[in-house]
């Protein structure tokens, strides 16, 4: 593992006499004393790609804070849970970073773990996506079909040519499928018109991307767009999931990098991660762009807590 700081002092709160309420403090444990498989969280403490994008900075401290919301949550799992550390930033070398943090991965998923990446700017994601790209070229002579679903208000599909950062990840994982002649599958849902310009909706139709607008995610139309994550899902071997936190209203998730005025809310988005979790195809997932310095009241924290608590459900 590449993981460059763990620190288990994070995991302390609240100890209840009744019995069976453990929390998560009390039963998570470091990755060196894994004994069976289970889920293995693993920050990457990174904001490099934020700052490339022009965004607020911030992100870097954003595994610790989850961590500490995640600490007291209520423990329902089987399967036991581990801190695998954090792969950091230190020396502005992003694309290092990334290489780390995707060898972890594909560590992780070789021993049977399944990795949540706490970020970080989201340009966790090519780190996490590559992680899970080299586990399978490893495991299979089969050309994987992975799909990526996406909770955003924005398609980070900028070009990468001019600089890597939070906004260009897909993009470059577009060109690295390519490069690989493998298909690209990508679904982004909660996307902010108003965030995203003329030329990302029409790189969005080029590449085949399965959009559905924040605007357009309503309780009546709930069933509707869940049906057709089903479809997506139907057409993919594996299934990586990536939630920036950006993609939840302001009032929910007010520290981002880049709050959203409109956003899709909480009670809306479970019941769609819910559908991808029951899939049996999630291999890998992360968490993005959660800025501690603009958070109130802990709300985005608390926010990643609670969708990390329902990504590990039943296991």
């Amino acid at each position: 593992m590449n993981a460059d700081r763990m620190n288990m002092g994070v995991w302390t709160g609240r100890i209840d006499p009744e019995p069976d309420s453990l929390r998560w403090h009390q039963v998570i444990r470091p990755l060196d004393a894994a004994d069976s498989p289970g889920v293995a969280l693993i920050g990457f403490a990174c904001d490099e790609g934020v700052r490339h994008n022009q965004g607020r900075p911030g992100a870097v401290t954003a595994p610790a804070a989850i961590r500490k919301a995640l600490a007291s949550l209520a423990w329902h799992r089987e399967s036991p849970a581990y801190d695998a550390g954090d792969v950091a930033c230190d020396n502005g070398d992003l694309d290092a970073a990334q290489a780390r943090l995707a060898a972890d991965v594909a560590v992780l998923l070789a021993a049977g773990h399944f990795p949540v990446v706490l970020g970080g700017g989201h340009e966790v994601a090519y780190g996490s996506w590559q992680g899970l790209a080299a586990y399978l070229a490893g495991t299979t002579a089969d050309i994987p079909r992975i799909g990526i679903i996406n909770f955003d208000a924005h398609f980070d599909l900028r070009d990468p040519t001019h600089v890597h950062s939070s906004g260009t990840p897909f993009a470059q994982i577009a060109h690295a499928c390519a490069d690989r002649g493998w298909p690209f599958r990508y679904a982004c849902l909660g996307v902010s018109r108003a965030a995203n310009t003329r030329a990302l909706f029409r790189r969005a139709a080029d590449l085949d991307v399965l959009v559905r607008e924040d605007r357009d995610i309503t309780p009546l139309s709930l069933e509707r767009i869940g049906e057709d994550l089903d479809a997506f899902i139907a057409t993919c071997d594996h299934v990586y999931l990536t939630i920036d936190l950006d993609v939840l209203p302001a009032g929910e998730a007010p520290g981002v990098s880049a709050p959203a005025p409109h956003g899709v809310p909480l009670a809306l988005l479970e019941p769609l991660i819910e559908r991808v979790r029951k899939s049996g195809k999630l291999r890998l997932a992360d968490l993005a762009e959660h800025n501690p310095e603009f958070d109130i009241d802990n709300r985005t924290a608390r926010v990643a807590a609670r969708l990390i608590h329902l990504l590990t459900l039943n296991g």
